[in-house]
């Protein structure tokens, strides 16, 4: 794959992506359900798309969110949903549409204590603290990401109780569940709305940051880390991770600097060049398959 004489350089404006015309598309566009493109489709334990290709709208969301409120009652998890989502422009207002039905359907939700963004090990880490501690009444949750694909692409993704990512059993009842609900016009969708979601006795704070910091030191030796006198840079690439950095650096005497503390919703970090490379861009890359 050639490298892009962009990468590594600011973007010039008229290649960004217009993020107003995003947002807008995702509350406007209507799929149609009959277009393959445009119906619910779970790659890597979930649904990924775009606003402005109607493969990524509200009614995606209201449709997926209301299947996965079927396949918990189905399945018996009547424990709390862990929901986490990330810097993409999408993932905001998908945040938004999520609330409103999983409130209706009287699930329990865990959201971020301060609104922070919601890195995914994240939110594997408060399923599996939760049912290790709790027999019964198993929890999951729902990340709200399409990892690192452009920055027009929304994602949407379900954690079983056992953490990890869905697997193809659970993300193709999941997937015809809500194809199912659009070829129906949503009829059947259970939905408040936000404002009364976010007042709901349904609805907790979960200090998901010092949570998982607290936990790193059992898994990971800092003492080690700290005293091999190692410099640190990071940048997030404008990942969900942004807020978690400089506090593991406090919390464990690190010598580490955030050398970008900035997330920017039309900028993305490139794919496809291999684990071993750490190069990034800020101009539209290719969209990566799961």
């Amino acid at each position: 794959m050639n490298i892009s004489t962009l990468a590594g350089k600011p973007a010039k404006q008229e290649i960004l992506v217009n993020v107003p015309r995003l947002i807008t598309a995702y509350f406007t566009g209507k799929p149609d359900p009959s277009e393959r493109e445009q119906r619910v489709a779970f790659g890597t334990s979930g649904h990924r798309g775009s606003s402005l290709t109607n493969s990524f709208n509200e009614n995606h969301i209201l449709a997926i969110t209301q299947a996965i409120c079927m396949y918990r009652k189905e399945h018996k998890i009547d424990g709390p949903l862990f929901l986490g989502l990330d810097t993409h422009a999408l993932s905001a207002p998908a945040f938004a549409t999520t609330m409103e039905v999983l409130v209706a359907n009287e699930v329990d939700v865990m959201i971020s204590i301060n609104d922070e963004y919601t890195p995914t090990p994240v939110i594997s880490h408060a399923i599996l603290n939760y049912n290790q501690a709790n027999k019964t009444n198993k929890a999951d949750g729902i990340v709200i990401t399409p990892s690192h694909n452009p920055p027009d692409d929304g994602g949407f993704k379900y954690n079983p109780p056992h953490g990890g990512p869905a697997g193809t059993e659970v993300t193709k009842w999941i997937e015809q569940k809500a194809n199912e609900l659009l070829k129906d016009n949503l009829t059947t969708i259970k939905r408040i709305l936000l404002s009364k979601a976010l007042r709901s006795s349904h609805v907790h704070r979960h200090d998901y940051m010092n949570t998982y910091i607290n936990d790193l030191r059992n898994i990971i030796d800092m003492e080690v880390i700290r005293n091999s006198g190692i410099k640190m840079g990071v940048d997030p690439l404008g990942g969900a991770g942004v807020h978690y950095w400089e506090p593991i650096a406090e919390r464990y005497h690190l010598d580490l600097i955030l050398v970008n503390k900035n997330h920017r919703p039309h900028l993305v970090y490139v794919c496809g060049l291999g684990w071993t490379k750490s190069v990034w861009t800020l101009h539209r890359p290719m969209r990566c398959k799961d």
